[in-house]
């Protein structure tokens, strides 16, 4: 998985049962990046304070286009969008490890990655979101052109269902159909057969 630098939060996309308020804070370092963070600046840095606006629910943040403009792996990837850039972690999910510099990665680690470049690199999506994970990043489903993307990689045997914690208000039920009947395919990494490796077990063993 991609760590994210920052803590990188997108404003208006508040998804949950209650509407709190989080304020945003946006400054740019000696190298002209500009970077967004829900806790504030590092110190000495002069930070822009961003007021967020309450959203009105999950129907209100679906509408929301982001382009996605980068591609980490089989379940990361980056988005653009309201003048936000920002790592997106596919909740639901979990894709062969690429590996990173240090090991090989997983076997189709590399065809995850690559399907999900052609499903929506360089495309508008729309994000449902669902907090925040591990490494701050932003978790959500995404759809393109009314396509659940987290479901289709599960379909196309480049990612399991991820074997940890869900969100409370996402419905795990179509994504362990969907698992369960790429499985019996064989399709992906599951025509690994006995050899296959849980993304999950893999980094115990490969740690960073």
């Amino acid at each position: 998985m991609h760590p994210a630098i920052q803590i990188l939060v997108p404003v208006l996309l508040v998804l949950g049962v209650s509407q709190a308020r989080c304020d945003v804070y946006s400054w740019t370092d000696e190298n002209g990046i500009r970077h967004f963070s829900n806790v504030s600046s590092p110190q000495g840095k002069k930070a822009t304070q961003i007021r967020e606006s309450v959203s009105s629910g999950p129907k209100k943040a679906d509408t929301s286009n982001f382009l996605v403009t980068k591609v980490f792996d089989g379940d990361t990837v980056q988005v653009q969008g309201q003048d936000l850039e920002f790592i997106i972690r596919m909740v639901a999910i979990d894709a062969p490890e690429t590996g990173g510099s240090k090991n090989k990665g997983q076997p189709y680690s590399q065809e995850a990655k690559n399907v999900l470049k052609q499903l929506i690199q360089g495309k508008k999506v729309r994000l449902k979101q669902y907090g925040t994970g591990g490494y701050n990043r932003i978790l959500a489903e995404i759809f393109s052109q009314g396509i659940n993307i987290n479901l289709a990689m599960v379909r196309q045997g480049l990612a399991e269902v991820y074997r940890g914690r869900l969100p409370e208000h996402l419905d795990p039920g179509p994504y362990k159909k969907a698992e369960a009947d790429a499985r019996r395919r064989n399709a992906g990494m599951w025509s690994q057969g006995k050899t296959y490796k849980s993304p999950k077990t893999w980094r115990k063993e490969n740690p960073r």
